[in-house]
């Protein structure tokens, strides 16, 4: 009982979280792991976090677009985001979400990450000066925790734009 009652009352702080992160009152970050690296996505870019749908594949398409999932009778592109990077493929199972993100730009994409770490505040974040400026131009910054793990910053709708990430088929 005291185990239902400790997952009932984090269920009520994540909503109430996510619901004042939404209504501006204070600004959040969501941090997803995609591989090895960990991203900051700014909460307002966000949709749903969902356990992966069975995805229907697309031929001819690059080894990072994972295909099409339906989602209440919406049709979403998926992109392995790790893969997208040159990383390992990520197996959609576990602890994998499907992160919806293209929705407030008019596109219906979603993320694979390896797994949703949950809300942080911009103010537990530091700018790493250990390295120069990443090339991707959808990274917007990046920035170490209090463990001095490194957290890269997403630019949501730089990468929705970019020319890469559109052209999924293969030459």
């Amino acid at each position: 009982m005291a185990k239902r009652l400790s997952l009932r009352e984090f269920q009520e702080d994540l909503v109430r979280r996510f619901a004042e992160a939404r209504s501006g009152d204070r600004h959040a970050l969501l941090g997803v792991r995609a591989g090895a690296e960990n991203w900051l996505i700014d909460l307002t870019d966000t949709g749903e976090i969902l356990p992966v749908p069975p995805l229907a594949p697309v031929p001819l398409t690059c080894e990072w677009f994972r295909g099409l999932a339906n989602v209440r009778g919406t049709l979403f592109s998926v992109v392995d985001f790790a893969a997208f990077h040159d990383g390992a493929p990520i197996d959609p199972g576990g602890a994998t979400r499907l992160l919806l993100v293209g929705m407030r730009h008019g596109v219906n994409c979603a993320l694979l990450v390896s797994r949703a770490i949950g809300l942080r505040s911009p103010d537990d974040f530091q700018p790493d000066r250990t390295a120069g400026d990443d090339a991707r131009p959808w990274v917007q910054g990046r920035l170490r925790d209090a463990r001095e793990r490194l957290w890269l910053k997403l630019d949501l709708p730089q990468l929705l734009a970019h020319r890469s990430f559109l052209n999924a088929g293969i030459d």
